[in-house]
């Protein structure tokens, strides 16, 4: 393919890359499809007079005086030079001019790898993080998790979070700033304990996907059935489920407990406060225990708010651990009903302790629970007095003799 004399000056006076030297022989193609179509209007043969051959021969000695390097590299002086007339040569270079203004060569030009960057530039480089796609473990994304990170250093067991179904991946995918940080101001702001986060948010993780305008909304409700801001902070702490549940369901839990035990409003709200839970749980154990305090244990309504504003635990009890207990004390010890609903502790103690303090009083022969006879021994002092005290104190032995005792059952 013949290069005319601009394209070689072009080529020859600055490196080009290989996109800079297509578009040179693009603008080559064009100029000589140009200078073709303009030659075939003229007649077949050219004859070219005698002046004018010495005008297009003094055009050429010009250009090769002004680069005489593009001459003396290129073996142009062996190739056939066509004298070109005025007008076509006119055409040629309103071509190439064009041509030349509209085609950038040094934009195809890309940056080195190897060439050196600035401190902002390089700041400014976003590398992804390497997550492993699948894990049946929380370890491999704690180094590369921000929001696993401050959550190990807040205190969340993170091995006990991913024992639980959709836990796991529902927690790496939460933005630390976006998800995470809001809601634990929210829960410092309410007063709760920042020692006590890690453990609320191990029980209960899903409290940092709810909206803070619903965690917000909840506050408020308990707030405006006056439960103080220390007591909303002691009932989170305790059942950190509790605002998870919407306004009309906490509603309801407080509405069936004044109702259904005849509490009035302070006094449900010590029980709530004190058993967070029983807004939580399910409310099915709960009818179930009043069942059977009223109709096999035979309590009066005024012995059940005693029993409940006392040990609201009662409502939550084990139904057989309940009737154990009862049915010992009431049958075996023959304690009345009224003794046991001024000491109703005792529901919630341990069934193997009072078995085994009552058949050691009553190898003493001072197994007396009746206030009115001699000797009498309360069910709390029976209950709850550490062994050392209890010997000393209501029995009356020495510690070895209980233990030597507690060995023969």
């Amino acid at each position: 393919m013949h290069v005319c004399q601009r394209c070689v000056s072009l080529l020859l006076s600055r490196p080009l890359s290989a996109a800079g030297q297509q578009s040179t022989r693009a603008l080559h193609q064009r100029s000589h499809l140009i200078l073709l179509q303009h030659s075939t209007r003229q007649s077949p043969v050219h004859r070219l007079s005698q002046g004018h051959s010495r005008e297009t021969w003094r055009h050429f000695t010009d250009h090769q005086a002004a680069s005489p390097d593009v001459y003396n590299k290129t073996d142009l002086a062996q190739k056939k030079v066509v004298p070109l007339n005025s007008d076509v040569h006119r055409i040629s270079s309103q071509v190439s001019l064009s041509d030349s203004q509209s085609i950038d060569l040094d934009a195809a030009v890309r940056a080195s790898p190897l060439q050196e960057i600035s401190e902002e530039e390089a700041v400014q480089i976003q590398v992804p993080s390497a997550l492993p796609p699948e894990s049946s473990t929380l370890r491999p994304y704690v180094d590369k998790s921000e929001t696993l990170s401050k959550l190990v250093q807040l205190g969340v067991n993170l091995w006990e979070l991913e024992q639980r179904p959709n836990v796991g991946s529902m927690l790496v995918r939460l933005d630390f700033h976006a998800d995470v940080a809001p809601r634990l101001l929210f829960l410092k702001d309410l007063g709760v304990e920042e020692s006590k986060l890690g453990r609320l948010l191990t029980k209960n993780p899903f409290i940092l996907t709810e909206s803070l305008d619903n965690l917000e909304a909840r506050v408020s409700y308990l707030k405006s059935k006056k439960f103080s801001k220390q007591s909303v902070a002691v009932m989170v702490t305790k059942a950190p489920y509790l605002l998870n549940f919407s306004v009309e369901r906490l509603d309801n839990r407080l509405g069936f407990f004044q109702k259904q035990l005849g509490l009035s409003a302070e006094k449900t709200r010590d029980v709530v406060t004190r058993l967070p839970k029983l807004l939580c749980g399910s409310l099915e154990p709960i009818k179930e225990n009043l069942k059977v305090c009223e109709l096999e244990f035979g309590f009066r309504g005024n012995e059940m708010q005693h029993i409940v504003t006392t040990v609201p635990k009662v409502l939550i009890a084990n139904k057989r651990k309940l009737t154990q207990i009862f049915d010992f004390i009431h049958n075996t010890m023959d304690v009345p009903h009224s003794l046991i609903a001024k000491f109703p502790q005792v529901l919630n103690a341990k069934f193997l302790r009072i078995r085994e303090r009552h058949l050691f009083l009553e190898y003493l022969g001072r197994a007396q629970y009746q206030p009115s006879q001699p000797n009498y021994i309360s069910l709390d002092r029976l209950v709850f007095l550490p062994d050392d005290v209890f010997c000393s104190e209501v029995a009356l032995a020495a510690l070895e003799d209980f233990e030597r005792f507690q060995k023969t059952l």
